[in-house]
């Protein structure tokens, strides 16, 4: 499986040369509001199936959940599918030890539950 770490992720992040990823958070609503990445899409993982056709197949994809298994799910059925998608080891959890950003949808300091 494509993994990357929340590093890697910063650092592909604050790359002028790459194009930037889709930040897809695929956590439930109660989770993406109480905090998510910056610049992160929601997309529940439940709902994934019938948002793939909006997805651009020439975009790299970097799907996020609360730990690293739903989105690991997520990433593989993508790729299953012809996107390229990496899932971030660890998810919300390690992006917030790592002292990442963390905001509610009206971008206050938010929190992963």
């Amino acid at each position: 499986m494509k993994q990357l770490s929340v590093t890697e992720l910063a650092q592909w992040l604050s790359d002028p040369a790459r194009p930037r990823p889709l930040l897809l958070d695929v956590r439930e609503v109660n989770e993406w509001n109480a905090g998510h990445a910056p610049e992160a899409v929601h997309v529940p993982l439940g709902e994934l199936g019938s948002h793939v056709g909006r997805l651009d197949p020439a975009q790299e994809i970097v799907v996020i959940c609360r730990s690293g298994r739903r989105s690991d799910d997520a990433a593989g059925a993508l790729r299953s599918v012809g996107f390229d998608a990496f899932n971030l080891a660890g998810g919300m959890q390690a992006w917030q030890q790592e002292g990442r950003d963390v905001l509610t949808p009206s971008g206050d300091p938010g929190t992963v539950i």
